[in-house]
């Protein structure tokens, strides 16, 4: 049994680990309400975007009259041959099973494909090296400006002005996807964006998503997220986003979601920390952009509405990653928030343990020199 010292020094040890945990779960629940706002501003100008896309199809012939085929190389399918799934995890731990889930569904959707060559797009560290310990990176090749424009300009001419793709005076250098040697690879390389994450960013990683899947390299592109309603409404989900074929209706669907304990002790988490467990409302405002897209006006644009489109569309998939990164940090915060109000909790129960075992050490430690003190006596 141990001594009332060492139970005494496990005790001043578990209580500098609370400090710590709780110190935690209220920086956590601070940047869980930027985190929160900032996604529920996010909400409008994405609905807004749809509405506009789906304004623009209506009133363009989206099919060519002489070949029959679509204009716009992002709104036709093809067989998924070769697909890009871009996983938003999170860059720390100590967030409960918020990584784990998110890994998990990203594995279950790699056996889903079977033999499909796919190409893994981690956006964060967790998910990042995870990935990089069971799958090779791929190789990556330089291409010159010359040869890029060539090769976007091959699958549609039309693309290159409407995307700024770099003419053949350009003597910038890109990289290119190299020759495979795995079926499934690690393609991107993202750390470190979501801690200070701007639109910039998450337009980088859709633009070059968009120029593969133009230039024929990929048939379609996924982003597995976890989605966030509120502190205690999260799920774990999978959105396609190439190519276009029903923006505002190919919606995410859930893979995972949270248990009924975690709810539990997400809203009682929430609630020491003053935050709502309540989902914002956001009937209103989806209702006011949808009217835009369902309006039957006819509007005038400045410019070709099949010019407008080809412009939007690549900002409408920057947009779509943009947001399922802005879901995921509010969902990464409100996790850690979780699970450190538990870890605070249960270092609390701990040192009330430690605390009973150190008296009944010292009350047995008295009690036996107690005893020597009075059998010493007697034999005297």
């Amino acid at each position: 049994m141990a001594n009332v010292l060492d139970l005494r020094r496990r005790i001043r040890s578990v209580k500098n680990t609370r400090q710590i945990t709780k110190a935690m779960k209220m920086i956590s629940a601070a940047k869980l309400r930027k985190a929160q706002e900032r996604a529920m501003a996010s909400r409008p100008y994405a609905q807004m975007m749809v509405s506009v896309i789906q304004s623009l199809m209506r009133r363009m012939d989206a099919y060519d009259p002489s070949t029959g085929e679509l204009r716009h190389p992002m709104l036709v399918p093809r067989e998924e041959k070769n697909v890009v799934v871009v996983v938003v995890s999170g860059d720390k731990g100590f967030a409960g099973g918020f990584n784990t889930n998110i890994t998990k569904a990203a594995f279950h959707f790699l056996d889903e494909r079977g033999e499909k060559n796919i190409d893994l797009e981690p956006i964060g560290r967790k998910s990042r090296d995870l990935f990089r310990k069971r799958y090779p990176a791929a190789r990556m090749e330089d291409e010159s400006a010359n040869a890029r424009f060539d090769r976007l300009a091959a699958n549609n001419p039309e693309m290159t002005n409407a995307m700024d793709v770099p003419g053949p005076e350009a003597e910038e250098t890109f990289r290119k996807r190299g020759e495979r040697t795995s079926p499934i690879e690690v393609t991107g390389d993202h750390p470190g964006i979501l801690g200070n994450l701007h639109f910039s960013a998450a337009s980088e990683i859709g633009n070059d998503v968009v120029e593969r899947y133009i230039a024929g390299e990929i048939d379609s592109a996924y982003v597995i997220y976890n989605e966030f309603k509120s502190v205690i409404a999260q799920r774990v989900v999978l959105q396609r986003i190439l190519p276009v074929i029903a923006p505002g209706k190919d919606g995410p669907a859930g893979l995972m979601e949270i248990p009924a304990e975690e709810r539990t002790k997400a809203g009682q988490a929430a609630l020491s920390s003053g935050l709502s467990t309540e989902e914002a409302d956001t009937t209103e405002m989806d209702e006011e952009a949808k009217k835009f897209g369902t309006a039957d006006v006819d509007y005038i644009y400045e410019q070709p509405p099949a010019e407008m489109l080809a412009s939007l569309l690549p900002r409408y998939v920057a947009t779509e990653l943009y947001h399922a990164m802005i879901e995921s940090v509010a969902a990464e915060h409100a996790a850690r928030m979780t699970a450190m109000d538990s870890a605070s909790k249960n270092a609390s129960d701990m040192i009330d343990t430690l605390t009973l075992n150190m008296n009944r050490v010292r009350q047995a430690a008295i009690t036996n020199e107690i005893i020597e003190i009075v059998s010493g006596a007697a034999a005297v």
